[in-house]
């Protein structure tokens, strides 16, 4: 059974930083695009970054380009998320994906979900 664990979430004041872990288990994701998504309250899941298995490639959404960082570590079958500067708006639950045809902003080509982990940024 497939299973994405996110750990890292929390509370944190507007400035601060954050990192978010995912454990992935039940299969190898080297070979496949790993990522993350957000749910803030009342809003659609968003596509915030993702790393291919391949090359490493990143894609980042606009808002959070320059802040964030993604890194993946194969041997661990693991991908990071490094937030800095957070805003408010980067309040949300941010879930791990994984995928074999992962497009950008796209969750429908996402083919496992994490259960996501709370950020909270306060003002």
């Amino acid at each position: 059974q497939v299973q994405l664990v996110e750990s890292g979430g929390g509370l944190v004041q507007a400035g601060g930083s954050l990192r978010l872990s995912c454990a992935a288990s039940g299969r190898t994701f080297s070979s496949d695009t790993m990522g993350w998504f957000r749910q803030a309250p009342g809003k659609e899941r968003e596509f915030v970054a993702i790393i291919r298995g391949i090359g490493a490639i990143t894609y980042y959404t606009d808002s959070v380009k320059g802040r964030f960082t993604i890194s993946r570590d194969n041997a661990k079958n693991s991908v990071d998320l490094q937030m800095n500067s957070l805003k408010p708006e980067d309040t949300a639950v941010y879930y791990c994906a994984a995928g074999s045809m992962v497009v950008p902003n796209r969750p429908r080509t996402i083919d496992y979900w994490g259960q996501g982990t709370q950020v909270t940024v306060s003002s």
